[in-house]
């Protein structure tokens, strides 16, 4: 039989706190701290946490089995709120714009549930509240500090608007994209911008390398594989009637499969070095692939996808070229992920957007799915 778990008054109550004061990364050390408050005073076990931020639990289950961890991210972004909502941020500046305070208070709803029942229990669950997500950089801080050594596997969940409360979409396909960050200096000879010809201006430069980055995807990757070159910001001169010496660019690159995101890496800085010397003036890049897609433990993924029609929707995956460094856990563990329905009206803002809104429903469609994936998960695992 499914587990089902209430959307308490105290669960509510949870998301609204949590929401109205995000932090950012690596600074959540209020949010932590109330973390810690509402699991002690459920009877949680707290373990120590050699990180700043961030929250870890225990959860030992009745009988002997697997060590399974569940996920939660805990930061918010540097965005200024505009969603309207009577609970808003109260930290200028600063606002849950995805959805992490739904991710905590899910999760927090699962290990209630969890703790009260260990009876059912056959392993030991930790229970890692993370953070920094939204920097790329959390679980790597979670992995160095030994805080996953020993998991069998790990669950993890992310809201997404695109899908209705109530719906879940989980399986063995890429869910979010591989990261990659790219920055180019450009270096040339400055000259009078009345005198162009006295120099090795980079500008032309800059522009015909954008414009040729384009034809990574365009002419190079199968239409059937997702593939995203994005230059995102460009920079070069400070007076009028110069013609700067340094120039550059830097943006990001996106990708589901291993062999497009080798092939993006390999055009790129064709381009980017035969450009810069045709146009007689060199360059510098910095291409940090810091980041793999997330895709879940096929044998691990399959039994839980299929037992989430006994108390949710189960739909079919939207991959998002968003990434989540939960796929960094996938160095050390086998991974489980899902998606989960946050709000489903049509033209609502998505992720990072100031009018992003997450429906309190979610909490409760998230806490069921940790909850049952851990049990599944951890019979799954005793049983290979």
């Amino acid at each position: 039989m499914a587990v089902s778990i209430e959307l308490s008054d105290e669960l509510r109550a949870i998301r609204h706190h949590l929401h109205r004061h995000p932090e950012r990364s690596f600074e959540e050390r209020e949010t932590s701290a109330y973390l810690r408050s509402v699991l002690a005073a459920h009877g949680v076990e707290l373990l120590d946490d050699p990180m700043p931020t961030g929250v870890v639990a225990r959860i030992e289950g009745a009988h002997d089995g697997p060590v399974v961890g569940l996920r939660a991210d805990i930061d918010g972004l540097p965005v200024r709120e505009d969603s309207g909502l009577d609970f808003a941020s109260v930290n200028d500046g600063v606002m849950h714009a995805c959805g992490h305070d739904l991710h905590m208070a899910s999760l927090l709803g699962a290990v209630f549930w969890l703790n009260a029942h260990r009876d059912l229990i056959h392993g030991t669950l930790r229970v890692i509240f993370q953070p920094a997500e939204e920097l790329g950089r959390g679980a790597r801080a979670v992995i160095d500090a030994g805080l996953a050594d020993g998991l069998d596997a790990i669950i993890g969940t992310h809201n997404n608007p695109n899908y209705a409360p109530g719906v879940l979409a989980a399986g063995a396909q890429p869910m979010m994209a591989g990261c990659v960050r790219f920055r180019v200096d450009l270096h040339a000879d400055g000259a009078h911008g009345g005198y162009p010809h006295k120099g090795t201006g980079p500008f032309e430069a800059m522009s015909s390398m954008i414009l040729a980055l384009q034809t990574i995807v365009s002419r190079n990757v199968s239409p059937f594989h997702p593939l995203v070159v994005s230059v995102t910001e460009v920079h070069g001169g400070d007076v009028w009637n110069v013609i700067p010496a340094e120039a550059g660019f830097q943006g990001t690159a996106r990708y589901f499969h291993r062999e497009d995101g080798d092939l993006a890496a390999r055009r790129f800085k064709q381009i980017v070095m035969s450009t810069a010397a045709a146009y007689g003036i060199r360059a510098d890049i910095e291409w940090d692939d810091f980041q793999a897609p997330l895709v879940c433990d096929p044998d691990l993924i399959a039994p839980v996808a299929a037992a989430i029609g006994a108390y949710a929707e189960a739909a079919p995956i939207m991959p998002s070229m968003a990434g989540e460094d939960f796929a960094e856990y996938a160095e050390v563990t086998r991974l489980v992920f899902a998606f989960v329905g946050s709000n489903g009206t049509p033209g609502c803002a998505d992720w990072h957007s100031p009018r992003f809104v997450g429906f309190d429903e979610t909490v409760k469609t998230g806490a069921e799915f940790y909850a049952n994936a851990a049990l599944e998960t951890l019979h799954t695992l005793a049983n290979e």
